[in-house]
């Protein structure tokens, strides 16, 4: 904390929302940039590999409940799923109740490989964080969550859904 107040003091100007912004996005694209190397391993898109990492911690879901848990519109969760199920990575199985819906899961291939790569993954994301204390971590999450919240209720007074 005392870091970011002495780095304020020595700027000749206050900051500005717009320069948050692009700070905040250029570190998105130098994180994206460090960390695609590890998905790559197993050919797996970003979309795939958010399919897997919600399948490994919340358990089978419906295809349609997907989406909404990894920011991602439902074909592009159709066409993960189907990749994944080509690959062998995941099971679909229709409801015995409604055919419409399929609830997909992580099978034993999937877990052999998912496991060991988001071991290897989050190890990545903790060594691009190691300069940072618990307490700045701790303030750059409520921060960030003010600032979607802020932009969510935004977007949703102007009408525009999460998902286009």
């Amino acid at each position: 904390m005392r870091k970011i107040h002495i780095f304020m003091e020595e700027r000749k100007k206050p900051p500005q929302a717009l320069h948050a912004w692009l700070v905040m996005l250029k570190a998105w694209q130098s994180m994206s940039r460090y960390v695609s190397p590890t998905l790559l391993e197993e050919e797996l898109g970003e979309s795939d590999f958010r399919v897997l990492e919600v399948l490994l911690h919340k358990g089978p879901m419906p295809v349609n409940a997907i989406g909404p848990k990894v920011n991602l519109n439902p074909g592009s969760v159709s066409v993960a799923v189907d990749r994944l199920y080509k690959k062998g990575f995941v099971s679909r199985v229709e409801s015995s109740r409604d055919r419409r819906v399929r609830t997909v899961s992580l099978t034993e291939k999937g877990r052999q490989m998912f496991v060991p790569l988001f071991r290897r993954h989050a190890a990545v994301i903790k060594r691009a964080f190691q300069d940072v204390s618990s307490e700045e971590l701790q303030q750059l999450e409520l921060i960030l969550k003010k600032i979607g919240k802020r932009a969510e209720s935004l977007a949703e007074k102007n009408g525009h859904s999460q998902l286009g």
